[in-house]
């Protein structure tokens, strides 16, 4: 076997198992290094040199300023604002969408998605709007932000680097933000006018607009001794309530009867596997003298200051939580955090919540002491899905710090004074002195899954350079040589980058993507510039699948939308990105270069 046929081998089956989703894709990123260094395709002494390279480390630093932004209240601040405009959905979808659409601009579009959900999600609660016609607009729009600027999208950040293969010097801030901007206002446009009006409206049947809940959770529920209806059948039970639920499981003596009837009695120590929406479910322990049982499992004393708080919360893409247990990661045990309920899209689930394994997307309602929950919620990767400050008992830092900082570290990497990633890690260090956010945030803001990615996948694109394999796919890309015209061979790319992020992650999809347009780009005698900015439209494009984009998956949940939900208005809007990008790129970056 060549070695060209080696690294397509390698990189199919690593495309296979990204596809497949049971691995993490830092995981099979990692193993794919791996499985190349040992086969002599990657040199020993230099397998772990991405992770030095200067879009990882950019990466990192985006990360912790992003987070620090965050603990500056900005927020606190948008939904106060938001408060004022009044009522209308439209407006309501255009405003939420367009903030989301600048902060993606100036920070990781995933920690801008997080940082507006919950002034989302507390509009939703006061106006009564269904919140899937709010999130997955917000999700797109982020997408769509990052296209701005050099650091609004890992795919950018990588994209910026790689022109240096070109012979020339990489992407500034803002070289970006012509082709940008030309797709974001089209983009914008088409998701507040039309987009919205596409999504499904998914509500709970009992829900009340100012009691805003995802769906329907799946709870326990434990019938201690002494509670009023301990001894009576389902069916009686049933009978007393004015909501519906459903019983998907009851467990006793350690073991799981599942869809029982309702002629069963519930004897005292029972558990109730419970279907049914947050308003239904205390309606339920009202009557019957039930308790939520929760996660189980031991836990530590809920000793120490703070109130004991409910919240709902969803399990981010990146989450220790995602594909463990509650048991598995501790909650209860480490973080003193009691799962009392999970909602998953409309999926009905029967396990027990200890044994549950929790996916992206799914929301949690939790119950634990202010500070646990606080410090729980950072530490495993989920996000408080409600305007509360997680930040108890310590003091807010002042928003200016951070936004000077963050100001001047954009002005002197656009006026060319520093380079982007030294300008980035500087001011995170200058934030954490000046005590915008502690070191332990610094440390846990950094999305880890990505850097593995990131600093495994760049060496695994060396491979694909030296074996010939990105002029092989290059070729096959170009099989209409010369009399294929530029504006197609663009459109081609694109496309195939689009198509790609839907199944990779999309800074994978760039490390793959970078170097086979710039060998198409040599191949028909063009610049490279315009095929590298196709590359950068085509990767942020992910709006197909739920798992295109962390954006998508973290709104899945929260949204309560299905996974064919994303092509209503995810189709249309990939062909109007592709329609408007390809043009503006020629003229903006010219074929023939400038």
């Amino acid at each position: 076997m060549s070695d060209q046929t080696f690294v397509f081998v390698v990189i199919g089956a690593a495309l296979a198992l990204f596809l497949w989703g049971r691995w993490r894709f830092d995981l099979v990123a990692l193993l794919t290094l791996l499985v190349l260094v040992v086969g002599g395709l990657v040199p020993a002494q230099s397998a772990f040199a991405g992770f030095g390279h200067p879009a990882v480390v950019t990466v990192a630093a985006v990360l912790v300023i992003g987070r620090s932004l965050a603990n500056s209240g900005v927020s606190d601040f948008i939904s106060r604002r938001l408060g004022r405009l009044g009522d209308g959905r439209t407006v309501q979808v255009v405003a939420l969408t367009c903030l989301t659409v600048l902060l993606s601009a100036f920070m990781n579009n995933v920690g801008a998605l997080a940082l507006m959900m919950p002034v989302a999600i507390e509009t939703a609660r006061r106006t009564g709007l269904s919140p899937s016609r709010l999130l997955m607009p917000m999700a797109f729009g982020s997408l769509l932000g990052g296209l701005l600027t050099v650091i609004g999208t890992p795919p950018n950040i990588i994209i910026a680097t790689f022109r240096t293969q070109t012979g020339q010097d990489p992407f500034r801030m803002f070289d970006f933000a012509p082709v940008g901007l030309a797709v974001v206002a089209v983009g914008v446009a088409f998701i507040v006018l039309v987009g919205w009006r596409l999504l499904p409206r998914r509500r709970s049947r009992a829900l009340d607009p100012r009691d805003f809940a995802v769906q329907e959770y799946v709870a326990e529920v434990s019938a201690p001794d002494g509670a009023r209806m301990a001894g009576r059948l389902l069916g009686e039970i049933k009978n007393a309530m004015d909501a519906d639920f459903d019983v998907v499981g009851l467990v006793r003596d350690e073991r799981l009867y599942e869809a029982p009837s309702t002629l069963q009695e519930v004897k005292v120590g029972d558990v109730l596997i419970v279907r049914a929406d947050p308003r239904v479910l205390e309606e339920l322990i009202a009557v019957t003298g039930f308790e939520m049982a929760g996660s189980g499992g031991p836990g530590r004393p809920a000793a120490g200051r703070g109130q004991v708080v409910v919240l709902e919360a969803v399990v981010a893409p990146e989450s220790e939580l995602a594909g463990g247990t509650p048991s598995e990661v501790g909650l209860l045990a480490r973080y003193g955090i009691n799962l009392l309920a999970v909602a998953r899209g409309g999926e009905t689930i029967r396990e027990r919540l200890g044994d549950l394994r929790l996916a992206a997307g799914d929301v949690m309602l939790l119950q634990g002491r202010s500070e646990d929950v606080a410090e729980g919620l950072g530490r495993v990767g989920a996000l408080p899905l409600g305007e509360r400050d997680l930040r108890l008992g310590q003091p807010r830092p002042s928003p200016l710090i951070s936004v000077s900082i963050f100001a001047a570290a954009i002005a002197l990497t656009a006026a060319g004074v520093l380079s982007v990633q030294v300008a980035f890690v500087g001011a995170a260090l200058l934030m954490a002195i000046a005590g915008s956010l502690t070191l332990r945030e610094a440390y846990e803001s950094v999305n880890w899954p990505i850097i593995i990615l990131l600093g495994a996948m760049i060496p695994i694109e060396g491979a694909l350079v030296s074996t010939g394999g990105s002029g092989a796919i290059a070729d096959a890309l170009g099989a209409g040589g010369a009399a294929t015209p530029g504006y197609v061979m663009l459109l081609i790319v694109l496309v195939a980058t689009m198509v790609l992020s839907g199944i990779v992650n999309n800074a994978a999809a760039a490390v793959i993507m970078a170097p086979i347009a710039i060998d198409v780009a040599g191949g028909i005698g063009a610049s490279a510039d315009p095929f590298l900015m196709a590359v950068a439209v085509g990767a942020s494009a992910s709006f197909l699948t739920p798992i295109g984009h962390q954006s998508s998956t973290l709104v899945m949940g929260p949204g309560g939308y299905r996974f064919t939900d994303y092509s209503r208005m995810g189709i249309p809007l990939s062909i109007l990105v592709a329609a408007v990008a390809v043009p503006v790129i020629m003229v903006v970056w010219p074929l023939g270069g400038t």
